[in-house]
């Protein structure tokens, strides 16, 4: 696990390229052994990743080592060296983990060995794990901000926090939203959610929810400095709804997995069960109250923090006639441009699709996460 170190963070994050890369290049060596008679494309198409991932794994070495050196680098250039070898380390894995998805569909050879699909699956997760831990990092400024100055007697701190604690830290700038990468491929849920759709819901869909909060948020900013509050109604109401938008597709896209579906386990298990009465009465209220929603808008499991316990709530649009004071687990998208290429109007087998993408580990982090926000019960 990657540890921040204050002024020393570029080191650690040029600590964990080196080993990310090293692995990844080492992955393509494991491909190439399981599968010993994968076609020559793929062969060549791993020997030359193998090449890539060498050469960033040596630009890491070799910026640690003018870290160290007796004469060492500027600190803000090490920063700048840093940020951009990031980039273009989280460029690669993004287009290696699409390219694998395309080898398992692709590869008769594959397709005719039962554990090489599982294997590259797992390949896979371990590059999207490394991209979602050291990704935040990559927007313009953000690293040179998390580490702050250097002086010759910066020394570690004595408590140190993952990176998933300076994401929690680090606030978004008004008006600097940003549309979230998807964590797998645009094709990795077919049959059950088709590419197409994906990607027309988040890259357009999403997008103009993110394009929407961030101008809504400009403008009241705006509105303050001037004084002049005349529009705030209608700032506000787009604040809402875009924002709402936003959030709830942010989580929408991670709650769903190629390897989802099956049933929740352990401590959440056991909450819905308590909840609900059975995680079968739980899936088909959900389910009952996705089909009934009136228009666009979204079914959200959610924890609550003053009744402890879960609840399932509906909202239409984003935000309109739902409830407040509860921190969401689990969204199903039900408007229209979700579903409509592949189901058209028949939101019901939508619905019975999406159960077999669903992420139930993610979900268990948000709830053993929010599960620790409690208010007195009234």
């Amino acid at each position: 696990m990657l540890y921040v170190y204050g002024p020393l963070l570029p080191v650690r994050i040029l600590e964990e390229i080196v080993f990310w890369k090293t692995q990844e290049k080492e992955h393509t060596e494991v491909i190439k052994a399981l599968v010993p008679n994968l076609e020559e494309p793929y062969v060549k198409l791993l020997n030359e990743w193998a090449v890539v991932f060498g050469a960033t794994e040596l630009a890491a070495r070799n910026l640690l080592e003018a870290a160290f050196a007796p004469t060492p680098m500027s600190h803000l250039v090490l920063i700048a060296e840093t940020e951009q070898l990031l980039h273009i380390a989280c460029v690669q894995s993004r287009e290696f983990v699409r390219q694998l998805y395309a080898l398992m569909e692709g590869s008769v050879a594959v397709n005719t060995q039962p554990l090489a699909g599982v294997v590259i699956l797992h390949i896979i997760r371990e590059s999207e794990y490394f991209l979602a831990v050291l990704e935040t990092l990559t927007s313009p400024g953000q690293l040179s901000r998390l580490a702050g100055p250097y002086t010759e007697n910066d020394e570690l701190p004595a408590n140190t926090s993952t990176l998933s604690e300076v994401r929690e830290l680090a606030s978004v700038p008004i008006g600097g939203h940003t549309l979230p990468p998807l964590p797998y491929a645009y094709n990795a849920l077919e049959p059950h959610i088709d590419e197409k759709t994906m990607r027309i819901h988040h890259d357009k869909h999403h997008q103009s929810y993110v394009d929407g909060l961030n101008k809504a948020e400009t403008k009241l900013a705006e509105a303050r400095k001037s004084g002049d509050f005349d529009l705030v109604k209608h700032w506000e109401r787009e604040l809402a709804f875009n924002g709402a938008g936003h959030y709830l597709h942010t989580i929408f896209w991670n709650v769903m997995s190629p390897q989802g579906g099956g049933r929740p386990t352990g401590a959440l298990l056991a909450a819905i069960e308590h909840s609900f009465g059975s995680y079968d009465s739980f899936k088909q209220q959900f389910s009952e109250a996705a089909k009934n929603i009136e228009g666009g808008g979204w079914a959200i499991l959610v924890w609550s923090p003053r009744s402890h316990r879960l609840e399932i709530l509906t909202a239409e649009k984003h935000q309109n006639l739902s409830q407040w004071d509860v921190v969401p687990l689990l969204a199903l998208d039900v408007w229209e441009h979700a579903y409509y290429l592949k189901h058209q109007n028949n939101r019901a087998d939508y619905i019975k699709d999406w159960w077999q993408v669903v992420n139930w580990p993610y979900v268990a982090e948000r709830y053993a996460a929010g599960s620790k926000l409690v208010w007195q019960p009234y």
